[in-house]
C-alpha cells in the first residue's frame, strides 16, 4: 500500500524540526584551518552557521544539512549585520567561536590586520549582544604574547604583549571581548601552532621541504637550533574547543585558557625526527651563527626579489632565532580536565606527515600551498582594498565620463540624469563589483546585472548603451589603479579580477535585453 502523499514533506518537517531543536554554534572563520574541521566534527550536535570570506565549495569545507553557510566578510558591518539579524529572528544562538582573523609572515603590517582582527571583531562583539549567548570563545594565540626570558613561561596570567602587529592586534581583541562582560561570558583560547598530519602549518612546511631536498641549505639551522615554538595537532585543537563549550557553564567568565602542550619543539628536534625518519638516520646539523642569520636573510630576500622567487624566511625573524615560546598550560588541563593526546605530539606525528608526503606528494603540496596562499594577503583581496580606497574618485570619473558634452553617442543618454542620480548608480554599480572581487564569487554581481539590464530597459536604454558604460567603468578602474604605486604586486590580477568580472556582468545585460525582445516579440 502507497504511504501518505504528503510523506516526504513531513520527513522533511521532522529533519527540520530535529535540527531546529540543536543548539545553536556560530563559527567565524569557517572556511579556515580549524574552522573546517571544527564544523566537521560538530555538524551532528549543533546546528551550526558558518561565516567566512570564501564559499563552502571553493574552501573545501564540509555540507551538511545542519550547516548553514554564509560568505560574508567580518569587516563589513552591513552585510554582517544581515547574517546576525536572520539568526536572532530564529531565536539566537547559544554559542559563537571567534576564528577569523588575519596572519601572515611577510613582518608587514598590512591594514588587513586592523580591518579583521580589530575591526571585523568588534562588529561580531556587537552584533552578539541580542543572541543569547552562553558563551562567546575567542581564538587568541600564544604566539601574540611576548617571548619569555631564559627559564620563564607562559601561562594563563601572561599578558599578550608581544610586539609584532599580530601580538598588538590580539592584546586588543582580548581586552574588546572583556568589554562586553556584561552582555555575554568569554573564554579566551590561546592556541599553539596548529598543525595536521599532512603539516598545513607553512613554517613547518617550509622546514620540512629544505632539510629533506637537496639544496645548499638542507642541513642549515640558524643560531644552535634552539629557536623552539609549542605545537598542536588540529584534532586536539577540535577537542580543545568542543570541551570549553561543553563545560561553559562552569568556566570562570573571561577566564584564558592556553590550548597547548607544556614546553616548547625546537629546530633541532624536529630536524632530528625528519631526517631520522626520510633517511635512516638523523642528520648532522650545520649551524650558522646568529650573527650571520640577519644579513643572510636580507640578501636572500633581495636576491628573490630580483629572482622573483621571495623566500618564506624574513629578515624579521632572525630576531627570534634561538628564542624558545615555553608554555606551561597546567591551569588550563586542570580547569577542563583536558589534555593533549600523546600520540598526537608533533614529534611522534612527524613520520605520519613524511609519509603522507611520501605516499601523495600531489595532495600534500595542495593542501599545503593553499595553507601558503593565506601567508599574504590574497590579490583579490588587495584589488578590493585599492578599489574601496579610490573609490570616490572612480565614481567621479565616471560621472564626468558619462556627463561631458564629448561623451561617446553610446553614453549620450546617460547626460539626461542628474549628476546625484549619476553618482549614486555608479557608487553602486561600483560596490558590486567590489563584493564580487573580494568575494570571488561573481553570482551576486551576475544577479544585480540582470536587474540592471530591466530598469534601464525600461528606461529606454539599449543594451549596447549599458555595455558601454561598464567598458567605460572597466577603463576607468584599470587606468586608476595602475596609477597607484601600491598596486605593483597586483597588476598582472587587474584583468582576471575586474575586466572578466565586467565582462560577465556584460553578457547578462545581452542576456536580459535579449529574453526581453523574446517576450516582446
Amino acid at each position: 500500500m502507497a504511504g501518505p502523499p504528503d510523506l516526504p514533506n513531513r520527513a522533511g518537517c521532522v529533519q527540520t524540526a530535529v535540527a531546529m531543536a540543536l543548539p545553536t554554534l556560530v563559527v567565524t572563520g569557517s572556511s579556515g584551518f580549524l574552522g573546517r574541521h571544527l564544523l566537521d566534527t560538530h555538524k551532528e550536535r549543533y546546528r551550526i552557521v558558518g561565516l567566512a570570506r570564501r564559499s563552502q565549495a571553493r574552501s573545501g569545507a564540509p555540507v551538511h544539512s545542519n550547516i548553514e553557510w554564509h560568505q560574508v566578510d567580518i569587516g563589513d558591518r552591513e552585510a554582517l549585520e544581515r547574517v546576525f539579524r536572520e539568526i536572532r529572528e530564529r531565536g539566537g544562538a547559544q554559542y559563537l567561536v571567534h576564528l577569523a582573523a588575519h596572519y601572515d609572515f611577510t613582518g608587514v603590517e598590512h591594514p588587513e590586520y586592523w580591518r579583521t582582527n580589530v575591526d571585523g571583531l568588534r562588529n561580531v562583539l556587537d552584533l552578539s549582544r541580542n543572541l543569547g549567548l552562553r558563551r562567546f570563545v575567542f581564538s587568541s594565540s600564544v604566539a601574540a604574547c611576548r617571548m619569555p626570558g631564559p627559564g620563564e613561561v607562559v601561562d594563563e596570567t601572561t599578558s599578550a604583549a608581544g610586539d609584532h602587529v599580530y601580538a598588538k592586534t590580539k592584546r586588543m581583541g582580548e581586552a574588546m571581548v572583556q568589554e562586553y562582560s556584561d552582555a555575554f561570558p568569554s573564554s579566551i583560547v590561546r592556541f599553539a601552532a596548529l598543525f595536521s598530519d599532512w603539516c598545513e602549518y607553512a613554517p613547518l612546511f617550509m622546514f620540512l621541504s629544505t632539510w629533506l631536498s637537496t639544496a645548499w641549505n638542507a642541513r642549515v639551522l640558524g643560531g644552535r637550533g634552539r629557536s623552539a615554538i609549542p605545537y598542536l595537532h588540529v584534532l586536539d585543537a577540535v577537542s580543545f574547543v568542543d570541551t570549553v563549550i561543553r563545560k561553559a557553564a562552569a568556566l570562570e567568565p573571561g577566564s584564558v585558557l592556553n590550548a597547548s602542550p607544556d614546553g616548547a619543539v625546537s629546530h633541532a628536534e624536529l630536524f632530528a625526527a625528519a631526517t631520522a625518519y626520510q633517511f635512516g638516520n638523523a642528520r648532522r646539523p650545520v649551524f650558522m651563527p646568529k650573527f650571520l642569520c640577519g644579513p643572510g636573510m636580507t640578501a636572500r630576500m633581495l636576491a628573490g626579489k630580483l629572482t622573483g622567487e621571495v623566500p618564506f624566511e624574513r629578515p624579521w625573524m632572525a630576531r627570534y632565532i634561538d628564542t624558545s615560546l615555553t608554555v606551561d598550560a597546567r591551569r588550563s588541563r586542570a580547569i577542563l580536565s583536558w589534555a593533549p593526546r600523546e600520540r598526537l605530539e608533533i614529534v611522534r606525528r612527524i613520520p605520519f606527515l613524511l609519509e603522507n608526503r611520501r605516499s601523495d606528494l600531489e595532495q600534500w603540496l595542495r593542501r599545503n600551498r593553499a595553507a601558503m596562499k593565506q601567508v599574504e594577503m590574497r590579490p583579490n583581496l588587495k584589488i578590493h582594498r585599492l578599489l574601496e580606497k579610490h573609490e570616490s574618485g572612480i565614481v567621479e570619473s565616471f560621472t564626468q565620463s558619462t556627463m561631458a558634452p564629448n561623451a561617446p553617442p553610446e553614453l549620450a543618454r546617460y547626460r539626461g540624469q542628474s549628476v546625484e542620480q549619476q553618482q549614486w548608480h555608479h557608487r553602486l554599480v561600483l560596490r558590486q563589483l567590489m563584493n564580487a572581487v573580494r568575494l570571488r564569487d561573481r553570482s551576486g554581481f551576475m544577479a544585480y546585472c540582470r536587474d540592471l539590464a530591466e530598469y534601464r530597459a525600461r528606461q529606454g536604454f539599449s543594451a549596447d548603451e549599458v555595455e558601454h558604460a561598464f567598458e567605460e567603468l572597466n577603463r576607468i578602474c584599470i587606468l586608476t589603479l595602475g596609477f597607484d604605486d601600491d598596486s605593483l604586486d597586483v597588476r598582472p590580477y587587474l584583468d582576471q579580477e575586474i575586466t572578466t568580472t565586467l565582462r560577465f556582468g556584460c553578457d547578462q545585460v545581452q542576456e536580459t535585453y535579449e529574453m526581453l525582445e523574446a517576450v516582446r516579440g
